[in-house]
């Protein structure tokens, strides 16, 4: 029984480690993004195009080897391909676009904070589903999301702004990006479970990102292959491997072990890893209003996540 019990314990803080990793490798992905941007000008649709298809395909090779019958099986469900299609269409691809946007405006750590406002509208959404009234929590967490908005947009300045209006908007559409392949897929992954219906989602929105990038041209942005150098090229397999690949697979194994309640909360590491691979790497420099909005974007994560905790196993 205690060695039972040693193995439980050893396989618990194993998943605790896979998902702290996998969500600090997202921030490690907006920092490339970010790098790429401003060192070869590569647009926010070649690196999304790059980095879902590219990591897309290494899900799909892995699956294929590991649940070869289980995917064929999800191929030939008419039903379930349209739904992942939906998945990766109209959640990931905007997920990921929107995200590299708001990178190019302001900068990963910004990005991927402001990125978290994505579980408040799961919040909304749950409130709009139940036709229940917002609890106290839920308030509050609406109120350190807005400041915290505030507070690394004007740096505490009403009079000034420090990220670009449609860095903002931006943001604003890639929380509801997020909120949406957080909530849609719901019967997807209890039907099929979650990292099959993410790969393939993956590859379809990856499919998507390539159409997007390839039709450029008819918004005035011809698809262009960034002049790389062997670091640029790098840093392109990097985001693709480490940064997508790597940090899915990663975040969901853990998840798939501690429970989705501890792995959202583990999952906060996600704007804390872009900030630090952004001062370490990129030399970003952020002020004391930046700190204390990344603060209070992590309480309200916190907050949120906690709420959920206190409701699991009922309609919210």
């Amino acid at each position: 029984m205690r060695a039972g019990e040693a193995f439980f314990r050893q396989r618990f803080w194993r998943g605790i480690a896979a998902a702290l990793v996998g969500a600090s490798l997202w921030g490690f992905s907006g920092a490339c993004a970010q790098f790429l941007i401003a060192g070869y000008g590569a647009s926010p649709a070649f690196i999304t195009a790059a980095r879902m298809l590219g990591a897309g395909l290494l899900f799909l090779a892995v699956l294929l080897v590991r649940q070869r019958a289980h995917v064929l099986a999800m191929l030939r469900d008419r039903a379930t391909l349209a739904r992942l299609a939906v998945l990766g269409v109209a959640g990931l691809y905007p997920s990921q676009i929107t995200y590299t946007i708001v990178v190019e405006y302001t900068n990963a750590g910004t990005a991927t904070v402001l990125q978290c406002m994505g579980i408040v509208f799961v919040m909304l959404y749950a409130c709009l589903a139940t036709k229940k009234l917002p609890q106290r929590r839920e308030l509050v967490g609406l109120v350190l999301a807005m400041a915290a908005t505030w507070l690394i947009a004007t740096q505490a300045d009403p009079g000034a702004f420090a990220v670009p209006v449609e860095g903002l908007l931006w943001s604003v559409a890639n929380g509801l990006a997020v909120a949406f392949y957080i909530v849609y897929p719901k019967r997807l992954f209890a039907q099929w479970g979650s990292l099959p219906v993410t790969g393939l989602g993956m590859f379809a929105g990856g499919l998507a990102a390539l159409g997007m990038w390839l039709a450029g041209a008819a918004w005035g942005q011809p698809p262009v292959v960034p002049s790389f150098d062997a670091i640029g090229w790098a840093v392109v397999a990097a985001i693709i491997a480490v940064g997508t690949f790597a940090a899915y697979g990663l975040y969901l194994h853990g998840v798939s072990v501690v429970g989705p309640v501890k792995g959202s909360l583990l999952g906060t590491m996600e704007p804390l890893g872009a900030t630090v691979f952004a001062a370490l790497w990129l030399g970003t420099v952020f002020t004391g209003a930046d700190w204390a909005g990344f603060a209070l974007m992590v309480a309200m994560v916190f907050l949120v996540t906690g709420q959920e905790a206190a409701t699991e196993g009922q309609d919210r």
